[in-house]
């Protein structure tokens, strides 16, 4: 039963791992394409990310009715207690303004500018996760960390001279900031998810962390809205369509993908951080780094320097070095569980 609950949560992880990664590099993308082409709603960009939830609502709504007809008509909608959902929807609001700040990202700067600063939540997340939830580092994630990071500042090197064409001075570097911001939220972000895992007061199960990825979603939404609101960016919406280059079919297509796969992002971060750690998504986010900026390159025709191939090989060395680590401290487990040291006999003895 062990050796099958632990099979099944490698499978979930696993699974969670790809559904991270078709979010982390076709968000950035997507959200590009919207800015290439005329869009220039930074709130509706960020709200995007997080309207998605209806999604996660229906797939909750099968689990329901099966529990509804097992358990009897007093059974909760909700697995997660009123202090999870507090925490979550209070964390919801830091992924909204999270989302609002990576979002001058694609706005101002080539994804593959953008996607080298935000690789900085690596550096985020260790610090956080250490300070947060005393997250272990051994030499072999610490070595990935060091070599993911370096594989960012060289990309970092020549991020300058891939300003877009018209944009000033002031203009890229407030993008820079923001997403510099962005990192240090998302760093912060992912150790108190893990902290609401760990403060759960129950057996964290899957359907839970749906439950709690909705909350996130709409709180963070919610955020996003009030911005949308202030700045009239649902008033601006279907001018912007008329005039969007591809033409307005595209750009709500444009839209609806951007919601659905940037749910993808954030349904693979709340899978990771309980089935792996905060660190190990920090990691997986920095090894898509390179992998985004590769697809920038072959869809948007963005510069390639040697200092980018050199990143790439830097993020796969550490992210293999971070598994071998973790292959090793798993296998070092099994051997003690399988061959456990007896204890030695206390043999009280009397005074004389």
């Amino acid at each position: 039963m062990d050796n099958q609950s632990s099979r099944w949560r490698k499978f979930i992880l696993v699974l969670n791992c790809i559904t991270l990664g078709i979010g982390y590099c076709g968000g950035p993308l997507i959200s590009r394409l919207y800015f290439l082409h005329g869009g220039q709603r930074i709130w509706l960009s960020s709200w995007l990310a997080c309207i998605g939830w209806p999604i996660i609502l229906i797939v909750l709504i099968i689990p329901y009715f099966f529990r509804l007809k097992t358990q009897g008509s007093n059974t909760n909608f909700f697995c997660i207690t009123r202090q999870e959902f507090t925490s979550s929807a209070a964390l919801g609001i830091l992924v909204g303004l999270a989302g609002y700040l990576y979002a001058w990202g694609p706005a101002k700067l080539p994804v593959s500018t953008s996607t080298v600063i935000y690789a900085a939540q690596l550096g985020f997340t260790v610090v956080f996760a250490f300070l947060i939830v005393k997250q272990k580092l051994t030499a072999y994630s610490v070595n990935a960390v060091v070599l993911l990071i370096v594989g960012a500042g060289t990309l970092a090197l020549r991020a300058e001279s891939d300003r877009p064409e018209g944009e000033s001075t002031k203009q890229y570097v407030l993008g820079f900031v923001m997403t510099l911001l962005a990192a240090a939220s998302t760093g912060l972000a992912l150790p108190l998810l893990e902290l609401i895992y760990i403060k759960a007061k129950k057996n964290v199960t899957y359907i839970m962390i749906l439950e709690i990825q909705m909350i996130l979603n709409i709180f963070g939404s919610t955020f996003c809205t009030v911005g949308m609101i202030v700045n009239k960016d649902f008033q601006a919406i279907s001018r912007e369509a008329s005039q969007f280059e591809l033409g307005k079919a595209k750009y709500y297509l444009v839209l609806v993908w951007s919601a659905i796969i940037w749910q993808f992002s954030t349904l693979g971060i709340v899978g990771v951080v309980q089935y792996g750690s905060s660190l190990l998504c920090g990691i997986l986010i920095a090894l898509l780094l390179p992998l985004t900026e590769l697809l920038g390159l072959i869809l948007y025709h963005e510069t390639f320097q040697v200092t980018k191939g050199l990143a790439i090989f830097l993020s796969l060395w550490g992210f293999v070095s971070y598994f071998y680590g973790e292959m090793k401290q798993s296998k070092k487990n099994k051997k003690k569980e399988e061959n456990p040291i007896p204890q030695t006999e206390m043999v009280q003895t009397s005074p004389v």
